[in-house]
């Protein structure tokens, strides 16, 4: 019985969980998916209903009825040949996706998170569901009309943030955005904004920030303390002035998380609040997000409550 990691080669936190689990007498396979088609290979066949088979790396074959959990960690994507056209490429890309992502996905075994699962926690739904699980929400318009982020701005003072991943790659530099205010040049200054959609939110008044992160059952809180001007608005500006404590999770908060993860059938989050005068105000929930520096500034066991969580998956 096989735990399997799907995760980017270079991921330490998928170094350190390989570790764990080898300490527990588990099998593990760790693969990228990013390897695919040069060094990733897929013999499934449909056999009663099930997908058999196995899938293949230069150092290791594992079959497919011997997964029993699955981590899925963001592995890269897939990297076809240089010599593939554009189209050639989509079509390859779209195959691989509903072939190997198919039958994987199809695998009935514990995953943490199923990538269905983790696609379908979009931001939005992210907000709605959080408000219906009693979490307190910010005030937020998601908008590509000027007027409108100008009649939210005019209610108080306002951020904005991106939708989904906070960067982005432009002739080979990755460049980051990070939360920010809104001021009144930039209220002045909306043009291009009618190009996609964009989210502002009402600004919170904080103490500090608070990532939760949720294994299973087990709910685990680090107090984030900002050390400087840029980190009070974004922590992830500016790391080298935080300050982390670990917390008990409040019994009001874990019902509201947990009630979360039911509906959104996630076993894994990690959950960034922001702990204002009237208490804790959801942000966001990510179903792949990183723990590993908050187990390395508080010791908090995250690798081993996760761990013990695919080793579960196990049991028959």
């Amino acid at each position: 019985m096989t735990v399997l990691i799907l995760a980017d080669e270079f991921d330490v936190s998928a170094d350190q969980m390989v570790i764990a689990l080898q300490e527990r007498a588990v099998p593990v396979c760790r693969i990228d998916t990013g390897w695919f088609p040069s060094r990733l290979a897929l013999d499934a066949e449909l056999h009663d209903g099930h997908w058999v088979g196995r899938l293949r790396t230069p150092a290791r074959c594992v079959e497919l009825e011997e997964i029993r959990a699955v981590w899925y960690r963001s592995p890269t994507a897939f990297r076809f040949p240089t010599a593939l056209s554009g189209p050639e490429r989509h079509h390859a890309f779209m195959e691989a996706k509903f072939g190997l992502g198919g039958v994987l996905s199809s695998l009935p075994v514990l995953w943490v998170n199923h990538p269905a699962r983790v696609a379908a926690a979009y931001k939005p739904v992210q907000l709605t569901t959080a408000a219906r699980c009693g979490l307190t929400v910010p005030d937020t318009v998601i908008t590509n009309e000027p007027d409108a982020v100008r009649r939210f701005a005019a209610r108080g003072k306002t951020v904005t943030k991106m939708l989904g991943a906070n960067h982005i790659t432009e002739d080979g530099t990755r460049k980051i955005t990070f939360t920010r205010v809104v001021d009144d040049a930039d209220l002045a200054e909306l043009r291009g904004l009618d190009v996609t959609l964009h989210q502002f939110q009402r600004w919170v008044p904080k103490s500090h920030e608070a990532r939760i992160v949720a294994i299973g059952a087990q709910l685990f809180g680090v107090a984030i303390r900002a050390g400087s001007a840029a980190s009070h608005i974004d922590f992830r500006a500016d790391y080298d002035s935080l300050h982390y404590e670990s917390f008990d999770v409040p019994p009001d908060l874990a019902s509201g998380i947990r009630r979360f993860l039911a509906e959104l059938g996630l076993m894994y989050g990690a959950f960034d609040f922001v702990i204002g005068p009237d208490g804790a105000h959801f942000l966001e929930c990510n179903a792949s997000g990183q723990y590993g520096w908050l187990e390395a500034h508080t010791g908090a066991p995250l690798t081993d409550a996760l761990a013990d969580l695919l080793t579960r998956g196990l049991a028959p």
